[in-house]
């Protein structure tokens, strides 16, 4: 008998595949971190769920019909909608799903656009200013500790994100990449747009949907999501010590820009993929170094600040 803790993860992974467009790539990743999560869990095999979903084994409707609770029918359409905005574009197929999965949830349509508005705002947000100078020549002098400190500083935020019980939080982690990557680019003289960074990223191996499933899956399994009642710092003390694994992602992931950017763009993807693997070891030892300055900053974050931060850096 399924579990609602199972119908939401079942339910999430069918929206990881709604528009039949993943790459490869992507559904590895995915598949990796269904392994990984299931052996944290003790009652859930997501490897095998993650098999029955490409299988077609999974229904929406019975996985929907499991919910019974107003707050999780709530919670499984919110975590649909934050896995298709993930990659800032949902498609047709995507939107198709979702309404779908409403009908199924039993949701009315002004219930599921309020809960679907947060992560929407955050997917669509203009993470990028508008550029208007073509690509500029490798600056000559780059102040490296300064690029350092803002990688660490990102790091931190999103770590702390992480640790949020709220879905939008996590879906700002992504946009809050793709800006420190900007900034990288930038101050080696790169004039980056959006379409660039997020082709960087995935060359990494760091999958935009993977990345956000992996981070509801340990917030579900922690029994993080839907403590929002009663204020942001209750139950981040005791997460913190099993999550904040976007520390490390969002670490690894700027010393690879620096890297890059410094370098030239001369680095081929395979190569790309192994430096990113090589500094996500350091990147982790570092995040229990400054897990009190992540749960700190995550007891200090709300939706408007974590908006702001999206929008303008």
């Amino acid at each position: 008998m399924q579990t609602s803790h199972h119908a939401i993860l079942s339910i999430a992974l069918l929206a990881a595949f709604a528009d039949g467009r993943k790459a490869d790539a992507e559904r590895e990743q995915i598949r990796r971190i269904a392994e990984s999560l299931s052996s944290e869990s003790g009652d859930i095999d997501l490897a095998r769920l993650y098999q029955d979903v490409l299988l077609k084994k999974v229904d929406l409707d019975a996985a929907a019909r499991v919910l019974t609770s107003a707050e999780h029918r709530q919670l499984a359409y919110e975590m649909a909608v934050c896995v298709c905005e993930a990659d800032g574009a949902m498609s047709a197929p995507e939107a198709e799903f979702l309404t779908r999965l409403r009908v199924a949830l039993g949701l009315e349509e002004g219930v599921a656009a309020a809960i679907a508005a947060p992560a929407h705002a955050i997917a669509q947000a203009e993470v990028l200013p508008p550029e208007t100078q073509p690509a500029a020549a490798p600056a000559p002098a780059v102040d490296e500790a300064a690029i350092n400190k803002s990688i660490l500083n990102y790091a931190i935020l999103n770590g702390a994100l992480e640790l949020l019980p709220q879905s939008w939080a996590s879906m700002a982690i992504i946009p809050l990449q793709i800006r420190m990557v900007y900034t990288i680019g930038k101050a080696h003289g790169y004039q980056l747009d959006k379409g660039h960074i997020s082709e960087f990223i995935a060359a990494a191996g760091v999958g935009m949907t993977s990345q956000y499933l992996e981070q509801f899956g340990r917030k579900l399994i922690g029994g993080l999501l839907g403590q929002i009642a009663g204020g942001m710092g209750k139950n981040i003390g005791r997460a913190a010590t099993g999550m904040a694994f976007s520390f490390a992602t969002t670490y690894a992931l700027g010393q690879l820009a620096q890297r890059y950017y410094a370098g030239g763009r001369q680095m081929p993807t395979g190569v790309l993929r192994e430096t990113f693997q090589s500094l996500l070891g350091p990147a982790r030892s570092l995040q229990q170094q400054y897990l009190p300055q992540i749960q700190q900053k995550a007891g200090t974050l709300d939706a408007a600040s974590v908006m702001a931060m999206v929008r303008n850096g």
